[in-house]
């Protein structure tokens, strides 16, 4: 059964599979990593998911970018994906949304990605925010479909630095509003293992 779980270095070789797994590239959504983050060390691991943890529990970075809470999706001690909720409507999340995720290849197409992305609406009503924005690559028909399977509407199509983007707005609103990635009402759908 799967779980979301916050960052945490007792998963540092688990990690380490699902990172290796995607390969190099800007795809990893819902993790938090940017490019100066090293994470192949303890230490540098352990300062990175430090730095996770402090974004969670503040305002703002010295950025200003908006709050951020960050959750694995980890099944045992196997890490699957992961998933962001961005807090505040700052210049990153008006071009990333609020809700970012990532699913490793290997876990794709068993309705992972549906489900936490219901869990975190489910966090996001919690935390006041009646809409959130996710977007995800025009041509990626999966992470769309995942989208709209949790209520979302297609608000606009742009043109981004990393090419077309998908934008859409979904309703946080009861658990009961929103269709399971089967179309039915309800998110009570669990992942197929």
């Amino acid at each position: 059964m799967p779980a979301l779980i916050a960052p945490t270095t007792r998963l540092h070789a688990a990690w380490l599979e699902a990172h290796d797994e995607w390969g190099p590239g800007p795809h990893e959504d819902g993790f938090g990593l940017r490019p100066y983050d090293e994470v192949r060390s303890p230490t540098g691991f352990a300062a990175w998911v430090a730095r996770l943890a402090d974004e969670s529990g503040r305002a703002s970075d010295r950025t200003g970018r908006a709050r951020c809470t960050y959750r694995w999706i980890v099944e045992g001690d196997k890490v699957l994906g992961g998933i962001a909720l961005r807090r505040g409507l700052d210049d990153f999340v008006r071009w990333a949304g609020h809700i970012g995720y990532g699913i490793r290849p290997s876990a794709r197409r068993r309705g992972l990605a549906t489900w936490a992305l219901g869990r975190m609406l489910d966090e996001a009503d919690k935390l006041g925010m009646d809409r959130v924005l996710i977007v995800c690559a025009a041509d990626n028909i999966a992470s769309a479909k995942t989208i709209e399977r949790q209520g979302g509407v297609l608000e606009t199509i742009v043109d981004t630095q990393l090419g077309p983007a998908r934008r859409y707005r979904v309703g946080t609103g009861v658990h009961d509003q929103r269709p399971d990635r089967c179309g039915r009402q309800g998110t009570t759908a669990t992942p197929r293992p």
